[in-house]
């Protein structure tokens, strides 16, 4: 899945968290065109991740729920990781975990975690969001 796609689909969790997730809403949060986020659906319901039909909400699929946690269980712990650990504010932190999510492979985020665990007494809340996510 491309960067693009992870965004979008993050970015209907996240208003699924508020309630009905409506195409203008995406739109104007990822500050992109209506039809580029009609094109995005588009794809991300091919594979199975969303459901949305003309003129109605866009609902999350089991399989589509499972990889927004993915992503963003990734992004809460590397803006934790990045403000407990690293010592970034929590604006920098939220610009960077947006960009890394995206890149860093499972490895290097293993690492990060088992750095973070080495380092607990500073980055309990970090360690905690990382296994929840289910990345351990």
């Amino acid at each position: 899945m491309t960067q693009s796609l992870e965004d979008y689909l993050e970015m209907v969790s996240f208003l699924a968290d508020d309630g009905e997730v409506r195409i203008t809403d995406i739109a104007a949060r990822l500050g992109v065109s209506k039809p580029s986020v009609l094109t995005a659906l588009k794809t991300l319901e091919e594979q199975g991740l969303l459901e949305h039909e003309r003129y109605s909400g866009v609902t999350l699929t089991r399989k589509g729920v499972a990889r927004a946690g993915e992503i963003r269980g990734k992004h809460n712990f590397l803006s934790a990781f990045l403000q407990d650990v690293v010592g970034v504010s929590p604006e920098i932190a939220e610009k960077d975990a947006c960009a890394m999510e995206h890149i860093l492979s499972l490895e290097t985020l293993e690492k990060m975690q088992a750095l973070a665990q080495g380092n607990k007494k500073k980055t309990k809340d970090a360690v905690h969001r990382y296994e929840i996510a289910g990345m351990e």
